[in-house]
C-alpha cells in the first residue's frame, strides 16, 4: 500500500466523525512518524479546511512532528511536582546518557505527580526515578 493510499485510508476511517482532525493527526503521526506538508495538504482537502488551519493545529501540539525522527524518545516530566522532587538534578546525567542516540523530550506532567521524578518511554511510565534509574532507562531505550 502506498503512502497516499494509507493516508487516504486513515482519513476515511474518521469520515463522518465529529471533530476528526486531531484523531486523524494522531493516526498519521503514528503511521508515518510525522505529519508533513503533504499530509497536511491531503487532510485539509479531505476536511474542507485550509492547509494553514491544519498546520496551525499541527504546530500548536508538540506531539506532532513535521519530520520523522527515528531515534527513541524518552519523555522527562519537568512540571512543578517533579521539579520539587529533584528532576532538575537528573537532567545533566540524562543528557550525557542520551547523547545523540536518544531524543530527550521535556513534558509538563505525566500524571504521576505524587511519585516523581517521572519519565515515559513509548506507552510505559516510569516513576520515582533517581539518576541511576533514569540513565539505565535511557540506555535501554
Amino acid at each position: 500500500m502506498s503512502r497516499e493510499q494509507k493516508l487516504s485510508e486513515i482519513i476515511a476511517d474518521h469520515s463522518g466523525r465529529e471533530g476528526p482532525l486531531i484523531p486523524i493527526l494522531h493516526d498519521v503521526q503514528e503511521e508515518f512518524g510525522c505529519v508533513d506538508e503533504e499530509a497536511e495538504q491531503a487532510i485539509a482537502a479531505a476536511l474542507n479546511l485550509t492547509r494553514a488551519e491544519v498546520h496551525g493545529v499541527v504546530s500548536f501540539y508538540h506531539d506532532f512532528k513535521p519530520k520523522a525522527d527515528p531515534r527513541p524518545v524518552v519523555q522527562i516530566c519537568r512540571a512543578e511536582s517533579c521539579k520539587s522532587r529533584g528532576v532538575e538534578a537528573l537532567i545533566a546525567d540524562a543528557e550525557q546518557a542520551a547523547g545523540a542516540r536518544v531524543k530527550l523530550h521535556t513534558v509538563y506532567c505525566l500524571g504521576l505527580c505524587s511519585s516523581g521524578p517521572n519519565a515515559r518511554v513509548g506507552d510505559r511510565l516510569h516513576a520515582r526515578l533517581d539518576s541511576a534509574a533514569l540513565v539505565k532507562l535511557i540506555e535501554n531505550a
